[in-house]
């Protein structure tokens, strides 16, 4: 039986989410595996010198670079929903691109994406003022700029309300529930450190579109782009999994292209 015909998706992952003496994940290990990265801007993690270490690391290793910017929170690594109103969500989230952007241009890299981190993103998956300040502060740095959302919630559909590009991403490494959220982490299964069982879940959502519920049946979506937690511990061995589970698949690990390439 011939394969199908050869298509690509783009495998992302956080970066530079350390702080001083403080280190979270194996940027230098797990870069090899990835076609994109989403850089932390300094307010869950990062500082200026790991924020230009990781772009200089993308740089060397080809990948496509994005700002993950995130509530002010370094004490909680960005897991907290902290009541901000959409005016500073804008202006956290303009501050922190606009950060990452004149490194990036100051080490000659394009800015290519933008994604939220932690509780900003899950906030806006279901907020649509959230969501919609997020969208805005990325238009506001770019028209061109995509921003990386999770299928079926508020964060696509106001960015797409104003007009900015989205790609549509999922989490091989993380269970989902039938509406399309992320399973809760305090339910047991909601995260996977099984690389093996990661790698099928990659093939499968990249060949059919979907992946098993925990909450029963499936949830159905359109992806561009693959992420994987970089503080997961096993993070490495399963970007290293799936790379090599999705080419034995005929599939392509690229990074998505960008507004202007696809016209």
């Amino acid at each position: 039986m011939s394969r199908p015909a050869t298509r690509t998706i783009d495998l992302n992952a956080d970066a530079g989410e350390s702080f001083g003496a403080w280190q979270m994940g194996d940027d230098e290990a797990l870069f090899p595996f990835l076609s994109s990265v989403n850089i932390a801007c300094g307010f869950h993690a990062g500082d200026p010198l790991t924020m230009q270490a990781a772009i200089a690391r993308a740089k060397r290793s080809g990948l496509g670079i994005g700002a993950h910017p995130s509530y002010p929170d370094l004490a909680g690594f960005g897991r907290r929903v902290l009541e901000a109103t959409p005016d500073q969500v804008y202006a956290d989230v303009l501050y922190q691109i606009s950060a990452l952007n004149g490194m990036c241009r100051a080490m000659g890299m394009p800015l290519r994406h933008v994604k939220a981190h932690g509780a900003l993103s899950t906030r806006a998956w279901t907020h649509a003022p959230t969501a919609a300040a997020i969208a805005q502060a990325t238009r506001d740095t770019d028209p061109a700029l995509p921003l990386l959302v999770l299928p079926a919630t508020f964060l696509e559909t106001e960015a797409r309300a104003l007009g900015v590009p989205v790609v549509l991403e999922t989490f091989p490494e993380r269970a989902y529930l039938q509406d399309g959220r992320l399973a809760p982490r305090a339910m047991p299964g909601s995260s996977i450190h099984d690389p093996q069982e990661a790698a099928r879940r990659a093939v499968m959502m990249v060949k059919e579109g979907r992946i098993e519920a925990l909450d029963g049946g499936f949830f159905e979506f359109t992806a561009d782009s693959l992420c994987i937690h970089g503080d997961n511990p096993a993070a490495v061995n399963i970007a290293g999994a799936i790379r090599v589970a999705l080419e034995q698949e005929g599939i392509m690990v690229k990074a998505f292209a960008l507004p202007e390439a696809q016209a």
